[in-house]
């Protein structure tokens, strides 16, 4: 069975959050912190949930709208998962006895 990991992409609400409305204002902070996206690739980071992000835009990101990774990505429960109890070894697990 496949399992579907999803979740919600948060950049405009902290954006809006911060005081920051437009793309083009993410721009010019991005390129401060080495991270050189076309105005198009800011508008899409912005306006759609992307599939794929450097940890590189994404350290970025966190610095200038100083929040977490949780503040901008919510993990969404997974479709397809089998809800079984956590794995805890009760400390009887791999020891034997004499």
């Amino acid at each position: 069975m496949t399992v579907e990991l999803d979740y919600r992409w948060h950049l405009r609400k902290v954006m809006a959050t911060r005081g920051m409305f437009a793309t083009t204002d993410l721009r010019p902070l991005l390129v401060e912190r080495g991270v050189a996206l076309s105005p198009s690739q800011v508008y899409r980071l912005v306006a759609e949930r992307p599939e794929r992000l450097s940890l590189r835009t994404l350290m970025a990101l966190l610095d200038i709208l100083e929040c977490t990774i949780t503040d901008l990505i919510e993990p969404l429960p997974a479709r397809g998962a089998r809800h079984i109890g956590k794995a805890v070894d009760g400390g009887g697990a791999g020891t034997e006895s004499s």
